[in-house]
């Protein structure tokens, strides 16, 4: 792998979709498609209808199951039961919602958190929403009324909010669970364009603890522990382009390696990554003018990875 070199400068996320020819996206509500396998353990992710997609592991990649109608969803992620998604609804031009739903697509939304609720009157853009590894709680980023993004925390049945850093003077990205649950590792910085650090925030007492400093704004999305604690993953890269990264956490943090790479597409984007096991990442690539998700080997020599699903936004790896 090519270790990074760290140069200032800001990162532009292309966020359109580039539609694959010749794909159907069918006309039918959540519960279809999927190759009538349930889900236990894949991707979910969203497309360009801004619904709710799961593919499991056996399925068939180009027969997604469709889990929402209505559109408007992002940020989705998978607990590690294999049963339950979460996913930012919006709702209106100025409010969201953290809402749940089944992954088997025989279930309707349910909501956890809204924009005014009264544990939260002021919350609003919610981010990144994740469950812990017991799926008991999830944790999110959500603009708490400051202007700044602070972290959440809220039992997946919508008690006990709690605000995990109130009153910081940073803003903070995607959170990922260190695997004992009692922490998450965050990306950080002055403001949600400009995530130069991480951070582990303690669940218990909001404690913050500085992981890495000056990445430059490298982090574009999220920062993933590994489901053995070792080792991070992220997306980050130079102003024109970003690609995935690796760094050890343990002792410390480590000189991040560049895990993807297309050297004939230096604009191309690689971000979302999500660990598949201790060796496989799963992340999103616009490279060839599509959005799709790829796979690649921690320790192999950078590159673009092994094609897995078409037609993809902002997806997430998980279940059993």
């Amino acid at each position: 792998m090519t270790q990074l070199g760290w140069k200032a400068g800001a990162l532009v996320l292309a966020l359109g979709l580039t539609a694959c020819e010749n794909l159907e996206f069918g006309d039918g509500g959540g519960g279809g498609g999927g190759g009538s396998v349930l889900f236990s353990r894949g991707f979910v992710f969203v497309r360009e209808d801004r619904n709710l997609y799961v593919v499991d592991d056996r399925g068939d990649a180009n027969d997604p199951q469709r889990l929402t109608t209505g559109g408007g969803v992002s940020h989705p992620s998978v607990d590690r039961s294999g049963r339950l998604a979460v996913f930012v609804q919006q709702t209106s031009d100025f409010s969201s919602e953290i809402r749940t739903v089944p992954t088997a697509g025989t279930g309707a939304p349910s909501t956890v958190i809204a924009s005014g609720d009264t544990a939260c009157r002021t919350c609003t853009q919610f981010r990144y929403p994740t469950f812990s590894p017991d799926g008991r709680v999830i944790v999110f980023s959500f603009n708490d009324g400051s202007g700044a993004l602070s972290l959440g925390r809220v039992n997946v049945d919508g008690s006990g909010f709690q605000e995990l850093t109130p009153n910081t003077s940073v803003s903070f990205g995607a959170p990922s669970f260190y695997p004992d649950g009692l922490s998450v590792l965050v990306p950080a910085g002055f403001n949600s364009g400009y995530l130069n650090q991480l951070k582990r925030v303690t669940l218990a007492n909001g404690v913050i603890a500085n992981i890495a400093d000056n990445l430059n704004n490298e982090v574009v999305n999220r920062a993933v522990v590994s489901p053995d604690g070792t080792q991070v993953v992220f997306d980050g890269g130079p102003v024109s382009g970003s690609r995935i990264y690796v760094a050890s956490l343990r002792p410390s943090f480590g000189v991040p390696s560049r895990l993807s790479d297309h050297p004939g597409e230096p604009r191309a984007q690689d971000t979302y990554p999500s660990w598949m096991s201790n060796s496989q990442i799963g992340f999103l690539s616009n490279a060839g003018n599509t959005q799709s998700i790829y796979r690649i080997t921690v320790g192999a020599v950078a590159g673009a990875g092994t094609f897995l699903i078409p037609t993809a936004a902002e997806p997430s790896y998980g279940g059993l």
